[in-house]
């Protein structure tokens, strides 16, 4: 049995649940994201055999990085109001043409302590998106935290759980609320009702 203490234990189950469902169905996975600071790759990465699931991942923490590897242009910046569901979508959707895995999931939020007055800009907002073939799926959740480190967790946790519930089929047109019953790691956390699948042919191209 492992002593170490990397990934947290709150990311241990849900990473094997994803590795394993990627492994046994020979699917791929690419990874975009934000606040997470890299522990969502980092954590799919601790686990053994991941080089035959994991294409790759980006941490886009700047709106720099966003210009320089996703194709954003200074229209794009000029005119970020944080965080929301369409900036995870053309993230997602990017970064799995791009490297061509079978999903890419994506997380923008804010980790906090401090943020601003709008919801997107709360201590604790994330919004994620996992892109797939013939569409994105999205999903809003909010700590309720303004704890930063605590919160760079659940936003990776978020992120694989919405990976899973895509996966498996669970992840589009339903209340959130409904996929949260058992897990016990999330008490606290605010759902915000209604996962969203975006069709491909809807969401276009990331920058024109």
């Amino acid at each position: 049995m492992s002593t170490s203490s990397f990934p947290p234990q709150e990311l241990r189950e849900i990473v094997k649940e994803v590795a394993t469902l990627l492994k046994d169905r020979k699917e791929t996975i690419s990874v975009a994201e934000t606040a997470a600071g890299g522990l969502i790759s980092s954590s799919l990465l601790s686990y053994p055999g991941a080089s035959s699931f994991y294409r790759g991942g980006l941490t886009l923490y700047t709106l720099e990085s966003r210009k320089a590897f996703v194709g954003w242009t200074d229209a794009d910046t000029q005119n970020y109001k944080g965080p929301t569901p369409d900036i995870v979508t053309k993230l997602a959707d990017n970064t799995r043409k791009t490297l061509e895995s079978t999903y890419a999931v994506s997380e923008s939020g804010t980790a906090g302590p401090t943020g601003g007055n709008n919801r997107n800009r709360t201590p604790g907002y994330v919004a994620l998106a996992v892109s797939k073939e013939g569409g994105t799926v999205t999903r809003e959740v909010e700590t309720g935290s303004k704890e930063r480190e605590g919160n760079m967790v659940m936003f990776a946790f978020e992120a694989l759980k919405l990976v899973r519930d895509t996966i498996k089929g669970e992840g589009g047109g339903k209340d959130e609320r409904e996929n949260r019953s058992g897990d016990v790691q999330e008490e606290g956390v605010k759902l915000v009702p209604g996962d969203k699948e975006t069709d491909e042919a809807a969401v276009g191209a990331f920058a024109s």
